[in-house]
């Protein structure tokens, strides 16, 4: 279900992904959200959530970077930031709900 509703995000153009676009939304103040794939690095995890942490972006830890990448119709990503307020809550409902 996640990975449906960030695929009709990224279709709406309310996805950013990869390291530096997601970097860029959340340091722009774009992002409601920032998802980072499980088997991304330490290092990636720690920087975003450090980073979601000083300009108070929710951040969640989900899934495979395969999967978060197939989920947009892309190859496989790490990082991914949600910039609709809309498609962010919902999906951090269903976050917390699995």
């Amino acid at each position: 279900r996640i990975l449906s509703s960030l695929g009709l995000a990224q279709k709406a153009g309310c996805i950013a992904s990869g390291e530096y676009a997601v970097e860029k939304a959340v340091k722009g103040g774009l992002a409601s959200l920032v998802i980072v794939a499980e088997d991304a690095s330490d290092n990636t995890k720690k920087k975003f959530s450090d980073m979601c942490k000083y300009y108070q972006v929710p951040f969640a830890c989900y899934s495979q970077k395969e999967l978060l990448g197939h989920g947009i119709g892309k190859e496989f990503r790490a990082s991914l930031a949600v910039l609709d307020g809309g498609f962010a809550k919902a999906i951090e409902k269903q976050l917390d709900n699995k």
